[in-house]
């Protein structure tokens, strides 16, 4: 797929994303403007907030970053805060 085809794919909920390695890190559960929602698979499911830029399309409904699952948790995953009273 070329650069020009790549940018001209859009994320869609349901679509399978892979890190780096070709590892599956999730399914995208929400499009933004400037990001999408990944949901984790797993027993304990983690959300990570992937900047669009780092998106590239690997094929149809699937797309892939340049990040390990470790990796991708360090950047993406963005913690509740506790509460102001806690």
């Amino acid at each position: 797929m070329s650069t020009e085809e790549q940018s001209t794919v859009q994320p869609h909920p349901g679509d399978r994303v892979d890190g780096g390695s070709g590892t599956r890190l999730g399914r995208i559960d929400a499009v933004f403007a400037d990001y999408v929602l990944v949901r984790t698979r797993g027993l304990l499911p983690t959300d990570l907030y992937v900047p669009r830029p780092e998106l590239a399309a690997a094929g149809a409904g699937r797309f892939r970053v340049d990040a390990s699952a470790s990796d991708a948790y360090e950047r993406w995953h963005r913690p509740l805060r506790s509460a102001p009273h806690a």
